[in-house]
């Protein structure tokens, strides 16, 4: 399996976090799957990415040109360079199975939101994952849960992605799969499934 990862590639962080994340690449790799990312050598992005190579893992990396201009590349790993980070993310999203997002920063957002977007539009059906790493993403789910008590999003949502703080169960729930979907404008059906329109 192709495991797309999503996570910080900031240096300012609890260590704990980077190595938590160069276990979850190592365990990636002894299960047999493999890795694409940002090709950061930073933070969580470069720990995950060493702990797979360190256990004989293969990773594909894929990042934009403009940041050849300085040092942030991770290059034990077979390069994919983009023209853009739209790009970027279509080559990440179109080539994984499978996404976990670990804790990061507005662009770890960003890579989660629109692919639980696309799956929430029914645009693909691959698993994705949330390693709640020390509670991190907590505050965060407080807010969608806000959201859903405003009426902005739909509870079904949430059963669109796991959250777990077990590195364990996160593998599990990829192994598995998920088949999980739901109409997001079921609002516009009656209760015999026709279109009020």
């Amino acid at each position: 399996m192709k495991i797309c990862v999503f996570c910080a590639s900031s240096e300012t962080i609890n260590k704990a976090y980077i190595k938590t994340a160069e276990d979850f690449g190592r365990a990636l790799a002894a299960n047999g799957d493999s890795l694409v990312f940002g090709a950061g050598k930073y933070g969580l992005m470069g720990a995950v990415a060493r702990g797979v190579r360190q256990n004989g893992g293969s990773a594909v990396g894929v990042i934009p040109r403009f940041f050849g201009t300085i040092d942030v590349m991770f290059t034990d790993c077979e390069i994919i360079k983009t023209d853009s980070m739209r790009e970027r993310k279509h080559i990440m999203e179109d080539t994984a199975d499978a996404f976990v997002m670990l804790p990061g920063g507005i662009g770890t957002f960003e890579e989660f939101f629109e692919i639980l977007t696309l799956k929430q539009l029914g645009r693909h059906k691959k698993p994705i994952a949330v390693y709640n790493l020390r509670g991190y993403y907590d505050s965060l789910f407080s807010f969608l849960e806000q959201s859903i008590a405003e009426g902005f999003m739909s509870r079904e949502v949430l059963s669109l992605f796991y959250v777990s703080d077990n590195m364990e169960q996160i593998f599990a729930y990829l192994k598995k799969g998920d088949s999980y979907t739901y109409n997001k404008y079921n609002f516009l059906e009656d209760e015999d499934g026709k279109d009020k329109l």
